[in-house]
């Protein structure tokens, strides 16, 4: 395999383009925005005007969007990419979506001869330019065995997860513990500046004890520093929780601290906070 398509040169994409040309692929991309891809271009991208043309040819296309919605309009449209790609293509989306829409996109791309997964990545901007993402796959199981070249180029822990969907709930599950960590730290923070503690020397007092955890490690010192870019949106956040709890409650589950996280964090998108980073949260308590 060397010719890919990628849709989503975002905050993500743009490292992962850039870690599967370091790795020997040929990268076709699409953008809405060209000026947005402009340094991707310049190191070797090809860039086209819609994403018929991108993806009619490629071996595979790999897509990491913002919202369901967009995912529909990619997939679906009219010249989107089920109906523009050949037959035996391998379509991967690594956009965190409903795992719903990701058995649709499996049972349409199947009717075309379509290779369809869900592959979901975890790990944020860091992991993204490191190469070191997280990947969670869905679909046919001999799929995911051909495109683990493809999978390598941008993540080192890189798991089946079962059928189609089933790379969508294992993010959701990932997304529900990040609430619950993240929140905790932001707490136990808050509370440290409260009492007068010295917030750099409280961190590293505990991360190494039974508190540490990756979110303390990233966002912590960001925290402290207070500073909110964002290395994943807080917009998408809500959205991935707000997946999570519709398929908690499918299942007959009530994940309260889901709930109350994912009611604080959309406070804090209506104060117009939604273009920060998921640290933002401790916006809340101040």
């Amino acid at each position: 395999m060397k010719e890919i398509a990628f849709i989503g040169v975002g905050i993500m994409g743009k490292s992962m383009v850039r870690n599967l040309m370091k790795a020997g692929f040929d990268l076709h991309i699409y953008a809405r925005n060209v000026d947005k891809v402009r340094d991707v271009i310049a190191e070797g991208a090809k860039y086209y005007d819609s994403i018929k043309e991108c993806v009619s040819g490629k071996e595979a296309v790999i897509t990491i969007v913002g919202f369901p919605k967009d995912v529909e309009e990619v997939y679906f449209g009219e010249e989107g990419i089920i109906a523009s790609s050949d037959q035996g293509t391998y379509l991967i989306d690594m956009t965190t979506t409903s795992p719903s829409l990701s058995e649709k996109i499996y049972k349409e791309g199947k009717k075309k001869g379509l290779r369809v997964l869900d592959a979901p990545v975890t790990g944020g901007e860091i992991g993204a330019r490191d190469g070191i993402l997280s990947i969670l796959v869905g679909g046919d199981k001999e799929d995911y065995q051909a495109l683990m070249p493809v999978f390598e180029a941008m993540g080192t822990n890189i798991n089946y997860q079962g059928g189609a969907g089933c790379g969508q709930h294992a993010k959701m599950a990932n997304q529900i513990m990040i609430a619950g960590t993240l929140s905790g730290v932001c707490e136990a923070l808050a509370y440290g500046k409260a009492k007068g503690l010295n917030l750099d020397t409280l961190i590293s007092s505990v991360k190494t004890g039974a508190a540490g955890s990756k979110q303390l490690d990233t966002f912590g010192p960001k925290i402290v520093a207070d500073d909110m870019n964002p290395g994943f949106y807080l917009k998408h956040f809500v959205k991935d929780m707000g997946i999570a709890e519709e398929e908690a409650e499918e299942s007959g589950l009530h994940l309260e601290i889901l709930k109350k996280v994912l009611e604080n964090y959309k406070k804090l998108e209506k104060e117009g906070l939604g273009d920060l980073g998921n640290q933002a949260l401790i916006k809340y308590y101040e």
